[in-house]
């Protein structure tokens, strides 16, 4: 795909306008100077990367598109000045940037001076990101070395085209040096897409759908809820009462039900909604989800655990809590609120889980939350066990499911601990105050959301109104200025468990 094609498939028909001017031109050899002229009779254009400004769905945008067929998309010093040009330019001007990088990496033909290009465009990119701009990426067939390394990595949000080779290490290289072929399937983008890495694999079309759901959250303005009639009112069966007075253990066996409405029911009812996947880092754990999206208008970062995915002894591990670290990033770089979901048995028990940090990250999210820089919203929708629900619990506000609880081990644990028996767990429940009432009128949550008599029972109209329950303290949270929330997060934690202590 062509530059030209790539713009054209992105952007609104004819709303393209170049921001390309004559390229700098450093010493060059003769030899090096006719294959330049070649390279650019055969692309059709003067370098390796066309720059510019269009509309994507009426939405104005700043590009940057390599071009293959110019020396193999390779960057040098011409084309490096024009993306880092570009990105001055998008960052003065208050743009979205997407860029769509397809090339073989630093051009060889300049050597060192090529290859430490790469800096200043990253260090360009990184400057937009954090005015507070989206940078979003499509990879293109190819895109090796160190394009990949740079500009190519460092999207808010990373897309690929099917099927494309995508790495950091081209294979011929790595023939060359080790005397036998590179493993096959690796360097896919379907293969990072599994491995965390990217996002997804979509067509240009679909990622043109993508980018602007992307930028519609990212904008940061509240936009009017549009859904049917009677969709906003907080459903109640007339002749099935809430139950105030459930029991810990009766709540935590209600969180357990099969029905029992999660994450995904939830984002089902929001708008806008971008799935994004792992931690950017090769590392992707799937009893998480990560997305943006908006609650009735309100936009934000949705991290969580995800019910689905919890399986046996296959629960939440460090890779969920990196891609929980992940979100907390995305939020503070695009300056959305963040909205957590807690619904876990626990955190992974095994030996991988230790050696690879499951403790200290479940230390780092409590630290990164505590601190961060945007509003926060925390939602207890179902079970609430040990340390991987606690990292998520630090926000300004948190809700909690009428039978949503937390407490530090799942109470047969508690049991086991204090009767070495788990017939002691209903006891163990009620003694340690685990349920949504306890831990109101403690100061650990803020808000209880109602359940007619159990969320089982009528999932659509629970998620409704967890959605509006958590786009109402969006809104009020909206009002403080960042400095004065995270002071106020700060001392409110300070004085839980005080009794009369004022801080």
């Amino acid at each position: 795909m062509s530059a030209d094609d790539l713009l054209g498939q992105l952007l609104d028909a004819g709303s393209f306008v170049s921001w390309d001017q004559a390229p700098v031109e450093p010493p060059v050899s003769p030899r090096y100077r006719q294959d330049l002229i070649a390279a650019a009779d055969r692309a059709g254009t003067d370098e390796a990367v066309l720059t510019g400004e269009g509309r994507l769905r009426g939405r104005r945008v700043a590009v940057i598109a390599c071009e293959f067929a110019f020396l193999a998309g390779s960057i040098g010093v011409a084309a490096a000045e024009r993306i880092v040009r570009a990105v001055e330019r998008a960052t003065e001007l208050g743009l979205p940037l997407i860029a769509s990088p397809t090339s073989g990496g630093t051009r060889m033909q300049e050597g060192t001076v090529a290859f430490v290009q790469m800096v200043k465009i990253a260090g360009a990119v990184a400057v937009h990101k954090s005015a507070g701009h989206p940078y979003l990426v499509y990879l293109r067939d190819p895109t090796m070395g160190g394009v990949f390394a740079s500009w190519g990595s460092l999207g808010h949000i990373t897309f690929a085209a099917p099927g494309a080779l995508i790495g950091f290490l081209g294979p011929r290289v790595y023939e060359a040096l080790y005397g036998r072929p590179f493993p096959p399937g690796v360097q896919t983008a379907e293969n990072l897409y599994r491995n965390g890495v990217i996002d997804g694999v979509v067509t240009v079309e679909v990622f043109r759908r993508i980018a602007h759901r992307a930028m519609s959250v990212a904008e940061g303005a509240v936009v009017p809820v549009t859904t049917e009639p009677g969709w906003a009112a907080p459903v109640r069966s007339p002749a099935t009462p809430a139950n105030p007075a459930a029991g810990a253990w009766d709540s935590v066996l209600s969180s357990r039900r099969p029905g029992r409405p999660g994450i995904r029911d939830l984002l089902r009812h929001t708008t806008q909604r971008v799935p994004l996947s792992g931690t950017g880092r090769g590392e992707s754990d799937r009893t998480v989800l990560l997305a943006l999206a908006r609650f009735a208008g309100q936009p934000c970062v949705v991290f969580g655990h995800d019910r689905v995915g919890q399986e046996g002894e296959h629960t939440m591990g460090p890779a969920a809590l990196r891609e929980a670290r992940r979100a907390m990033v995305l939020a503070r770089e695009l300056r959305l609120p963040l909205v957590l979901v807690i619904d876990t048995v626990g955190a992974a028990l095994s030996k991988e889980a230790e050696e690879r940090g499951l403790a200290p990250e479940i230390a780092r999210c409590l630290a990164d939350l505590v601190t961060l820089d945007t509003p926060t919203v925390s939602v207890l929708l179902g079970q609430g066990t040990g340390g991987g629900a606690l990292a998520l619990l630090p926000a300004d506000r948190v809700l909690a499911a009428r039978h949503g609880w937390l407490a530090p081990l799942p109470p047969e644990g508690a049991s086991a601990i204090v009767f070495r028996d788990t017939a002691h767990a209903p006891e163990l429940a009620a003694a340690q105050g685990i349920r949504s009432a306890d831990l109101l009128g403690d100061g650990v949550v803020d808000r209880i959301v109602e359940e007619y008599p159990d969320a089982a029972d009528e999932p659509v109209a629970f998620a409704r109104r967890t959605v509006l329950a958590i786009a109402a303290e969006l809104a009020a949270l909206r009002t403080h200025d960042p400095a004065e929330l995270r002071t106020m997060r700060q001392r409110r934690y300070r004085r839980i468990g005080l009794t009369g202590a004022v801080y």
